[in-house]
């Protein structure tokens, strides 16, 4: 009898809500569908991931805000649901004002999975404050990412790819001259989503390079329509920005624009496996169109650097380097190297024992020149 009341209450509230799903009618659905057990301290209210993915869309709808309960850069900035705002459950006393005004506001925390407690707990903060209409998310992060759904990541996150030289591949989809043009996040390339059919050659040849997207915040749906194409194409890393250009303007200010871009454009600096390493790749593309972006210092002996070295480089042998150390230049990057790879290694090392706040990297290569300056380079493995 049990369950014919409950298959009977569930046509019931499918047949109230056949027109687009308010939030009352939705949760009640969502309580109402099978979830895990509830365990020891839960809270009451569990939705699972489809109620979650009718809310975690851009543009973002009014009368629903998302909370990540879990810490910023070790769990969210990398990884979290579309919208979401992050209120670490540690932390939420502190940024309580960060919840919305109103009391009314559906909202979905959510943490990392079934033996995570954060959100549970900060459901329970939240309802104390008056909110009347919370529910928990108690599968997750990590079952949102097994669904095979979207996942977004933060505007820090890019920036630290950035400072650290992580390869990746930062799209804007807003339309080029009257948002790309004026202003954007630095390296990004122009594929707006209108065009995008016209412009996918630009994407990486390499299906599991990974690709963010972003365009004009919450508000704004086109990144999340490219990233849903990209992934129809085959590639397998692809994240949104949600929180998009708005929000690198205001954590880290205006991002060029297209003619300052222009003039001042250079290629990324791309860390080899090994730690402190320049790819072979990533040097060359740097050496033929930047040349003037990096130091090139060759710690080999005099005798050696005569006799064929990089067009620019400067000779300091590794010999007389921790005595000159302070001769060092700052202000861009230096990269040593040698013939083979131990020298620059040497020197990298040494640079950042005594002076790391400079930037260093090392080719680790077999390299051969000739008298007139031209190469032979093989990276070793």
């Amino acid at each position: 009898m049990k369950f014919h009341r409950t298959v009977a209450m569930t046509a019931m509230f499918a047949a109230l809500c056949a027109a687009p799903l308010d939030f009352t009618c939705s949760a009640a659905l969502a309580a109402d569908a099978p979830t895990a057990e509830a365990k020891a301290g839960w809270y009451s209210q569990i939705v699972d991931g489809d109620f979650v993915a009718t809310h975690a869309i851009l543009p973002k709808p009014e009368g629903v805000q998302i909370i990540d309960s879990r810490p910023s850069t070790r769990k969210y900035d990398p990884g979290h649901i579309p919208t979401a705002l992050n209120i670490p459950d540690s932390q939420f006393d502190k940024h309580v004002d960060k919840l919305p005004p109103e009391k009314g506001t559906l909202l979905i925390f959510y943490c990392d999975g079934l033996e995570c407690m954060l959100s549970h707990n900060s459901a329970f903060k939240a309802e104390k404050l008056g909110y009347t209409n919370v529910r928990v998310y108690a599968a997750g992060y990590p079952d949102w990412v097994k669904a095979g759904r979207m996942a977004a990541v933060s505007i820090p996150f890019i920036k630290k790819q950035m400072d650290e030289g992580a390869p990746m591949t930062l799209i804007d989809s807003r339309p080029k001259e009257r948002k790309y043009d004026k202003g954007h996040i630095p390296t990004a390339l122009s594929i707006p989503d209108l065009q995008f059919d016209k412009f996918v050659d630009r994407l990486p040849a390499d299906k599991g390079s990974p690709l963010y997207f972003y365009c004009e915040g919450l508000g704004c749906k086109l990144s999340s329509d490219s990233a849903a194409k990209a992934v129809k194409l085959g590639y397998t890393q692809v994240r949104v920005v949600s929180d998009g250009y708005p929000a690198w303007v205001q954590m880290y200010g205006a991002g060029p624009t297209s003619e300052n871009a222009r003039a001042e454009a250079k290629p990324a600096i791309q860390a080899g496996k090994e730690s402190g390493t320049i790819t072979v790749a990533s040097f060359e593309r740097v050496f033929k169109d930047a040349p003037a972006s990096i130091y090139l210092i060759d710690v080999r002996e005099p005798q050696e650097f005569a006799a064929g070295t990089f067009k620019g480089a400067v000779n300091l042998p590794i010999n007389t380097l921790e005595k000159r150390i302070d001769e060092l230049p700052t202000g861009k990057p230096i990269v040593f190297f040698c013939g083979a790879g131990g020298r620059s290694g040497e020197a990298h090392d040494m640079v950042q024992l005594y002076k790391p706040e400079l930037k260093t990297y090392f080719l680790n290569a077999d390299i051969k020149w000739t008298a007139e300056g031209s190469y032979t380079i093989v990276e070793k493995n």
